[in-house]
């Protein structure tokens, strides 16, 4: 069963773009800044005191099932 809260195409792409960032983190002010704020919000981002936002490890975990998952060879 399905337990996890729905992410919008547009949350989906921020937490991407997370992803792709890595350490500089993406900066607060961008047109992507509400879908991060409610990142923060379901635990999958944090800002950081330097005001960029950065992957949570629960956010890594939702990318790799949902939005990257790994497929396995046969």
């Amino acid at each position: 069963m399905w337990n996890q809260p729905y992410l919008e195409t547009c949350c989906r792409s921020a937490l991407h773009r997370l992803t792709l960032v890595g350490r500089p983190g993406r900066p607060d002010g961008l047109k992507d800044g509400p879908c991060l704020k409610r990142l923060e919000g379901m635990g999958l981002a944090r800002q950081r005191p330097d005001g960029r936002f950065e992957i949570t490890a629960a956010g890594q975990d939702r990318h790799a099932t949902e939005i990257a998952p790994i497929k396995k060879s046969a």
